[in-house]
């Protein structure tokens, strides 16, 4: 029982590193291109005025979010948003 614990555990703590990059993953060279802008890339709102802006990184490319919940409408359709970068 306890060793099943410790699978468990261990499993799960290399899941969650797995995820760690905010659901991108970092092109080969591990070079991120920072973002830029101090507005949400989905609503233009300024960031932190929605508390603590999220961080993600899509592919090679950092973004910046207002709030989790544009997190979700950016992952509904990335490429729409991401075109709007620079």
């Amino acid at each position: 029982m306890k060793q099943t614990l410790i699978l468990l555990s261990s499993t799960a703590a290399l899941l969650l590193a797995s995820c760690a990059n905010g659901g991108g993953s970092i092109a080969s060279g591990g070079k991120v291109k920072p973002y830029t802008s101090n507005k949400c890339l989905v609503t233009d709102n300024r960031l932190g005025s929605m508390g603590s802006p999220v961080t993600k990184v899509y592919g090679d490319q950092e973004v910046k979010f207002c709030c989790k919940p544009c997190v979700a409408k950016f992952e509904k359709d990335p490429q729409k948003f991401l075109a709007k970068l620079p």
